[in-house]
């Protein structure tokens, strides 16, 4: 039998919850124009890069409807019309036709030059968003309303990378200072007003947006790492969206207030294969037979995740589908090697698998210690190689909706997200086979393929597949509840 929401959480905590999220959101739920309260949405990371679209900011922007793409996808990861209407491929070269009607928030109008500059910002950049990893591309106007993309190398996945947020389109004032600044320069339903650091944001309607007026006034930000937190404010009614609820809060709420998706996400035990203990490929085999997923899944998610058969998990089905039985080197013997495991309490499962995962590898016979800290401050030591294993809850098709991306970033010897340092010829022969295979079916085998080789290498350990799990209050209409994590408030959305 369930529990009353209100008897599951102490009253000094509720009281302590309601200071922390009072003052974002306070004033926030008043009618806006007779047609709609504004929506208060907590959200689970503070923004990384002042929400520059060139970094992962670009999947807020995408999640408040405020930047668009040339290009969006569908339910099964096609492409489909944005702020483009059509294109062609001949060879190399794509030819985008750019939607009329559009414009800016500052006023300004959508056309091709526009679209070449964002192209161009995001190309030249370093590094490079991770759609465009391994990938040469230039863009042109070939007049005011079409664009010609071209790849170094024929692509057929320039649509679909095209639709990753971090190619959002945006007006020319925001590329006028060092880096570049979103406020008041997208193109979607909501105009981002303010920007209150890593705190909070504020969004107000478009009334001039091309794809007709959104239902509700605005959405006003909180951004609230604390993951107990999140899920009180939704609670106690101070959030109306609550992003990530952790599985340990969602016991603790009402079911008809939680939403459960299977993820394109997977959570991952990267090992260095370039240094340390783990370059030796017995005891990389040896660390994997010491993982037990299934009590991971089961004593830290609860029941609310998939053990790990490979890399992608059952957001992707036809995966399971292709895959076959994977050679793997014979497990070497630990012998008391002492290896440093990084993780981060942006996730609040991390640390308890971290520590669960140091009892494992302890019982296999190596020293474990542990180095969890918030994301911000421990990305650049993981990209660095400076630890022996890293935990890390990776979104496998998160950019193009095709996970061909996410292996190359990942595991290709030039990846951007090589945190397994793993260079490896068979792999990235692999990688770059599955990168220019067409869509369909052969692509599909070809991904396997390449899933297949990295594994082999034990460069790393899929450990579980997670579920998101959002929270709407009781009054919110028409939340997104999107694996890909692109989607959340949309013009749709409001609040009874």
């Amino acid at each position: 039998m369930r529990l009353p929401a209100r008897r599951l959480l102490p009253a000094t905590a509720l009281t302590a919850v309601s200071a922390l999220l009072t003052g974002c959101f306070s004033g926030t739920s008043a009618e806006g124009d007779g047609d709609g309260k504004r929506i208060r949405v907590a959200m689970m990371q503070p923004p990384r890069s002042g929400l520059s679209p060139l970094s992962d900011d670009a999947f807020k922007l995408s999640r408040w409807s405020t930047a668009e793409t040339l290009v969006k996808l569908d339910a099964d990861g096609d492409a489909e019309p944005a702020l483009a209407t059509k294109w062609e491929q001949s060879g190399r070269s794509w030819t985008f036709e750019i939607r009329d009607g559009v414009t800016f928030h500052d006023g300004t109008e959508l056309d091709a030059e526009a679209v070449v500059r964002s192209l161009a910002k995001a190309a030249s950049a370093s590094p490079k968003p991770r759609i465009l990893d391994g990938v040469e591309l230039t863009a042109k106007a070939e007049d005011a309303d079409t664009v010609v993309v071209t790849t170094g190398t024929e692509d057929p996945l320039v649509p679909q990378r095209l639709s990753s947020p971090q190619l959002s389109i945006l007006a020319a004032k925001a590329y006028t200072g060092k880096t570049v600044d979103p406020v008041g320069a997208g193109t979607g339903p909501f105009e981002l007003t303010k920007v209150n650091g890593t705190s909070s944001a504020t969004l107000d309607r478009y009334d001039s947006y091309w794809g007709g007026k959104a239902k509700s006034p605005g959405i006003d930000v909180k951004f609230v790492p604390d993951g107990t937190a999140r899920a009180a404010a939704l609670r106690s009614g101070e959030a109306d969206i609550v992003e990530a609820v952790p599985v340990s809060q969602a016991a603790l709420l009402d079911e008809d207030l939680i939403t459960e998706v299977p993820m394109p996400r997977t959570n991952t035990l990267y090992l260095n294969t370039e240094s340390g203990p783990f370059k030796d490929a017995s005891l990389r085999a040896a660390a994997r037979e010491a993982v037990d997923a299934e009590s991971i899944v089961k004593g830290v998610y609860e029941g609310r995740a998939d053990v790990a058969e490979g890399l992608l998990g059952p957001a992707l089905p036809w995966a399971a589908e292709l895959r076959t039985p994977v050679s793997r080197t014979k497990a070497g013997t630990p012998t008391g090697q002492t290896i440093t495991i990084g993780t981060f309490t942006d996730r609040a499962e991390l640390p308890e698998v971290a520590a669960t995962l140091q009892q494992q590898l302890q019982k296999a016979g190596f020293k474990v210690k542990l180095d969890v800290r918030e994301y911000a401050n421990i990305e650049s030591d993981a990209l660095a190689g400076e630890f022996d294993a890293f935990i890390l809850s990776r979104a496998t098709v998160l950019d193009s909706g095709d996970p061909a991306a996410y292996l190359y970033s990942d595991f290709a010897s030039d990846g951007s997200f090589n945190i397994a340092q793993l260079a490896d010829t068979g792999v990235d022969e692999a990688l770059k086979k599955a990168g220019g295979t067409a869509t369909g079916d052969a692509r599909r085998k070809a991904v396997v393929a390449a899933e297949a080789a990295v594994l082999t290498t034990d460069g790393a350990v899929p450990m579980l597949h997670e579920r998101v799990i959002q929270g709407d209050a009781a009054g919110v209409v028409g939340a997104a509840h999107d694996p890909r994590e692109r989607e959340l408030v949309t013009a749709d959305t409001y609040v009874k």
